[in-house]
């Protein structure tokens, strides 16, 4: 099965030197469960041709917002409907997650009450997971259609469902304990407020059920094939 994924960002220097770009980071996460992958940097103004393309469609994260004046934003937009149209799976996470929800109908906005980062507990399908988080930007209007399966009590849009096509998440499954490090020590300062920096640095040893959301990510990937 071929995942076409649709990179919407690029990693820090180092996290790219250390763990490869972000698209790299889903291809390590998802690498050892059959799946085939292209890389589209639609952030870079590339695109597949058609929704075709692929059997399935992966939208990554970004350091952008889905509501900034971007030249790529619109016709990714209109891609996500066009998945959606079509019924082939498509999974977002983190931007991935924010800009199918704009697209839509929802709202994105950067978020009063600040940042979420670092290891941070969901309450996903009635069953608790704890990922890396690493946002200010929340979806604060869910669209219609569209069904919240996740959330904490920072986050109270954390994962969404759409009729069954598409799946999104708000925290990182392909974020390790290095990267959020790499963040906290490249991205953080200056714009995260230090006291998170710090108790994300206290808790980068803690476990993630990282592979457990990825199995999921599996299962609505290969649930038509």
């Amino acid at each position: 099965m071929k995942i076409g994924i649709l990179q919407t960002g690029h990693g820090t220097p180092e996290m790219i030197s250390a763990q490869g770009d972000i698209d790299r980071m889903f291809m390590k996460l998802l690498g050892a469960r059959g799946f085939d992958f292209e890389t589209f940097a639609v952030v870079d103004g590339i695109f597949p041709d058609t929704v075709e393309d692929a059997d399935g469609w992966l939208i990554t994260g970004s350091k952008h917002g889905a509501y900034e004046d971007h030249d790529w934003i619109p016709p990714l937009e209109e891609f996500i409907r066009a998945v959606h149209a079509d019924g082939r799976p498509m999974i977002g996470v983190c931007f991935g997650h924010q800009i199918i929800a704009q697209a839509m109908g929802g709202k994105v906005e950067k978020f009063s009450g600040g940042w979420s980062v670092g290891h941070k507990s969901y309450e996903i399908e009635g069953e608790t997971h704890h990922l890396n988080a690493w946002h200010q930007d929340q979806v604060t209007e869910v669209p219609e259609g569209a069904r919240v399966i996740g959330h904490n009590d920072f986050c109270a849009n954390a994962a969404l469902i759409y009729d069954d096509r598409i799946l999104t998440i708000q925290p990182h499954p392909e974020f390790n304990a290095e990267v959020i490090d790499l963040l906290i020590r490249t991205r953080g300062p200056g714009v995260v407020p230090e006291e998170l920096l710090q108790s994300a640095t206290a808790q980068l040893d803690k476990k993630t059920d990282s592979d457990r959301f990825a199995d999921r990510m599996e299962q609505f990937f290969k649930r038509g094939a």
